[in-house]
């Protein structure tokens, strides 16, 4: 594969569109080349902006920042499947406020009334909500009508990429593979779409480290339900018993969604890292390599911030690769 001095982003997930998406609006030439665009991760995903379970935090802080702001602005573009969503996060448990509480202006302290049966603490505030099927072909044409390319294709090593000036390495899960790094681990997750029976705002339960997770995710005719998180697990198969606990869960605490038709079932494997690796390396023959992978599930929150950096250190790099942004 010839690129001619186009900068090559591997992987067709969240992280690599919206990369893919920087680069050429910035003024660069980009080839986008993924087994599948978009990634099926990506398109399993709840979407909920939130940094939940990555670090380090004084990164993630500021990746999280620079998307929260992004989707903000992409929340005024219907077509982008995004929107500002008003909901609760509780627990059964007494709970602190979360790190990233600082960023939001309206979080607060749920009201005992507003908590569900059983929960004992919670908070309200209002984040972006991503409906994924439609917001990653919206990161798809996007890239394309700045003039980006991709193509549809496996790759299983760097080294088979050649003549271009940058490598990015969005791979997910593959990128471990790709790169020979043992850090990154497969947690399977799995929703269940359905027929959405009137809700507008979203729930999720703080359920600490168990795999058996609760969430509600509220799009325009649909409802994302969540959902699992099985550390090392890779498989992608339906799991019909998680499936019916998923459904059982959310309706306990929505009673109306126990009749609500079922529309489709999605599963995904978080790359999950101990910590997300943004960084610059160079191949064998000393063509630059730009990582961005390891976000677990929290691909969608850092995306825009990550792909800012992948920029920067492009910058850094190259001195300006094929334009100068």
């Amino acid at each position: 594969m010839t690129t001619n001095g186009t900068i090559v982003i591997v992987g067709g997930g969240v992280s690599g569109l919206t990369t893919a998406v920087t680069l050429q609006e910035a003024g660069w030439t980009v080839h986008l080349v993924a087994e599948d665009i978009p990634g099926r991760t990506s398109l399993a995903a709840g979407a909920m902006w939130g940094p939940y379970l990555v670090e380090p935090w004084k990164k993630i802080r500021e990746w999280s920042l620079v998307s929260l702001d992004a989707f903000r602005a992409l929340a005024d573009e219907e077509a982008s499947g995004v929107r500002m969503t008003t909901g609760i996060e509780a627990a059964r448990h007494a709970i602190p406020a979360p790190e990233w509480s600082e960023l939001l202006p309206d979080f607060r302290p749920c009201n005992a009334d507003e908590l569900p049966s059983g929960f004992v603490a919670g908070y309200r505030f209002t984040v972006p909500l991503i409906d994924m099927s439609a917001y990653l072909d919206y990161l798809r044409r996007r890239f394309l009508a700045a003039g980006g390319t991709s193509e549809s294709r496996r790759i299983s090593s760097l080294d088979a990429i050649e003549s271009a000036a940058v490598i990015v390495n969005c791979a997910g899960l593959g990128a471990g593979l790709l790169t020979g790094d043992d850090d990154v681990r497969p947690i399977r997750g799995q929703h269940v779409v359905t027929e959405n029976p009137g809700l507008t705002e979203f729930f999720s339960e703080d359920t600490g480290m168990s795999p058996d997770l609760v969430c509600i995710y509220p799009h325009s005719d649909t409802v994302v339900l969540g959902g699992t998180a099985i550390e090392g697990e890779g498989s992608l198969r339906e799991d019909t018993a998680a499936a019916a606990a998923i459904v059982e869960r959310c309706a306990t605490i929505e009673p109306r969604l126990a009749a609500a038709r079922i529309i489709e079932h999605r599963v995904g494997v978080r790359p999950t890292r101990n910590e997300v690796r943004v960084e610059a390396d160079k191949r064998q023959d000393r063509t630059p390599v730009v990582h961005n992978y390891g976000h677990g599930g929290a691909g969608v929150t850092l995306s825009w911030g990550c792909a800012r950096e992948v920029a920067q250190l492009i910058r850094m790099a190259e001195g300006g690769v094929g334009a100068a942004p």
